[in-house]
């Protein structure tokens, strides 16, 4: 995906910070989803898109001319939809906790903070966090491409998801 000067602009000045880890003797439950992420906002509920995802999500959208970029924020256990991106690749960020990223039919990948994805246009997919973490990553669209839209598909099933946390080891 080419990315115009505005957008590459903006993704250099991002802060590509851990995630904070819980002070010993806490759980991460006591920690708060602010303390967890980096400094970026975590936004406001997700209502527009919440029928696409599976627990809570924030959503903090930014906008450069030439591309959509969104700060995501998906509470524990919280995943969206399997979903394809027609015409148009989405790139994620991740910038803080700890997540999974699978394409149909693939292993699942644990997504850290630093990872960046590049999910190729008409690719199956499903995003989120994994089932005791926060996870935050930015979406990076372009925008402009005649023709492209995102299709929503079937949830994430609990056995799915519960089945690709086994595969990776958690």
């Amino acid at each position: 995906m080419k990315l115009g000067f505005t957008a590459l602009a903006l993704l250099g000045t991002l802060s590509l910070t851990s995630v904070q880890a819980a002070p010993e003797g806490e759980s991460m439950e006591k920690i708060t989803a602010q303390e967890q992420m980096t400094t970026w906002d975590i936004g406001q509920a997700n209502s527009a898109y919440a029928q696409y995802f599976i627990g809570n999500s924030y959503l903090n959208p930014y906008q450069a001319s030439q591309v959509s970029i969104a700060n995501v924020t998906f509470e524990p256990g919280c995943r969206n939809n399997w979903h394809v991106h027609h015409k148009a690749e989405q790139t994620l960020v991740v910038v803080s906790g700890l997540g999974i990223y699978q394409e149909w039919g693939k292993d699942p990948v644990l997504l850290k903070p630093g990872m960046v994805v590049a999910i190729p246009p008409e690719v199956k997919h499903y995003h989120g966090a994994i089932a005791d973490r926060y996870m935050q990553h930015l979406s990076v669209t372009a925008l402009g491409i005649e023709g492209a839209s995102n299709e929503w598909l079937e949830p994430v099933d609990d056995e799915a998801y519960q089945q690709s946390l086994k595969q990776l080891g958690l």
